[in-house]
């Protein structure tokens, strides 16, 4: 990689799907679980499906997935998806990202690891037990602790462990907007789901760019 940003930060907020690990296709098998249980869904889940709303949050998810649906369906099935996401993902887990645990190691000798997600309760912490990676990450935050937008969480991140100069770590368009609302610098991981044509201070191909950059 042909620019350092080594010693300008003093800590990494990391998104996670499509930044640390690959949870589609076991989350698209839970969702087909969960599709079984109502009446008033015909939907075939694939890992496209899950990949089209990576990054919403979690309301919104099924909000673009199903217009037709009125609130309390939409709910309803949430709820539903939500359990069987988290079962199935407590069983089966993701597909890591390579190296992410030798990139971890190196990383928090230099800096301080969060986890910001806009996913539901429990999922970071599904993670975090899948990948026995716990250790790395100081702390983290999610859309479901308490319904709030992506940039709001980073900024609790930022505030509650008095970080001076953090750079967020994501795969989306939305992640970027996050960050920039957050008023922390971004870095894009171009290998996950979305993509970010501009503004980001550096771009990553592969997780284990991140050594060589920082």
């Amino acid at each position: 990689m042909s620019i350092s940003l080594k010693n300008k930060f003093d800590s990494i907020i990391f998104d996670l799907d499509g930044t640390l690990w690959d949870s589609t296709a076991n989350v698209a098998l839970a969702w087909q679980k969960a599709e079984q249980e109502v009446d008033f869904l015909s939907k075939e889940f694939t890992v496209d499906t899950v990949r089209s709303i990576t990054g919403m949050t979690y309301k919104a998810i099924f909000e673009v997935l199903f217009p037709e649906l009125d609130e309390s369906h939409r709910n309803e099935f949430k709820a539903i998806a939500a359990k069987y996401e988290i079962q199935t993902l407590n069983e089966k887990g993701g597909e890591l990202y390579p190296q992410l645990e030798f990139v971890l190691q190196y990383l928090q000798t230099k800096y301080k690891l969060f986890i910001v997600s806009n996913c539901q309760n429990d999922y970071i912490e599904t993670f975090l037990n899948f990948s026995q990676l716990g250790h790395y990450f100081l702390g983290h935050q999610c859309y479901g602790t308490k319904n709030a937008p992506k940039a709001e969480n980073i900024m609790d991140i930022v505030h509650d462990h008095q970080l001076k100069a953090p750079v967020y770590v994501g795969d989306t368009m939305g992640d970027f907007t996050s960050a920039q609302k957050a008023g922390v610098p971004f870095i894009f991981a171009a290998y996950g789901f979305g993509k970010v044509e501009e503004g980001q201070i550096a771009t990553i191909e592969h997780l284990g760019d991140l050594i060589n950059l920082l």
